[in-house]
């Protein structure tokens, strides 16, 4: 049986239930239904919420959201999709955010696989990121310059040591990840990791490391001595 939003009991409703609880009271279908708004003739914004975490199986999944998967679901709009892929978006940068005052340094590729390896997730194509740091190597900048096929990254080397100049970098750590799962270097990854490294001894701005990412693992250049240590 499904309930109009007038028909629930006041203190069950998700804004009213957040004022008197608190947000920790709220369920995962009752923060989608906060930020979703309102439903259908045929369906309340809970019901909607529902529909969508069933949609994508559970809470975690939510982060492979696509805009058209989401509008699929009837109730969502393109308006309201965009707004909670928006959500998700905003939610992934705070938790990734380092700020000033909580600097590390980035000179251990597990560790930085660790603080970076959200950002791939869900993805179908590749992504290549850089992160430029200080002479302390302290994260100052996170760039992602391209995105590529279902297989293949098409980066060119002078954008890397463009953003370097621009964000004033004493050195470079590129990321990027395989679809596959299968960290395994390509005879292109090599090829193009030994290029960066050689323009970098020149500009006087070395590439630290280049870490090939996938959910569960990574293949870090530096760590198979294939790049001067930090």
């Amino acid at each position: 049986m499904s309930y109009k939003m007038n028909e629930i009991p006041k203190m069950e409703r998700p804004r009213e239930k957040m004022l008197k609880y608190g947000i920790d009271s709220l369920s995962n279908q009752d923060l989608l239904s906060i930020i979703l708004k309102t439903g259908t003739k045929e369906k309340t914004v809970q019901e909607v919420s529902l529909d969508l975490l069933s949609t994508f199986g559970d809470l975690v999944h939510l982060r492979e959201m696509t805009l058209y998967k989401v509008c699929q679901i009837k109730g969502i709009g393109k308006i309201k999709a965009m707004e909670l892929l928006c959500c998700i978006e905003l939610g992934k940068r705070i938790f990734l955010e380092i700020e000033p005052k909580e600097k590390q340094r980035l000179t251990d590729p597990n560790m930085i696989w660790n603080n970076t390896r959200y950002l791939f997730y869900g993805r179908k194509q590749e992504y290549f990121y850089c992160l430029y740091l200080n002479h302390k190597h302290e994260l100052i900048e996170r760039k992602l310059l391209f995105m590529g096929t279902i297989n293949q990254s098409i980066v060119h080397p002078r954008e890397v040591f463009k953003e370097a100049y621009l964000s004033s970098a004493s050195s470079v750590i590129c990321l990027h990840n395989h679809p596959s799962n299968d960290v395994r270097p390509s005879k292109e990854d090599i090829s193009f990791t030994n290029k960066l490294v050689e323009i970098g001894k020149i500009q006087g701005i070395p590439i630290l490391d280049h870490i090939i990412v996938g959910e569960n693992s990574y293949y870090s250049f530096y760590e198979h001595h294939n790049i001067i240590s930090f």
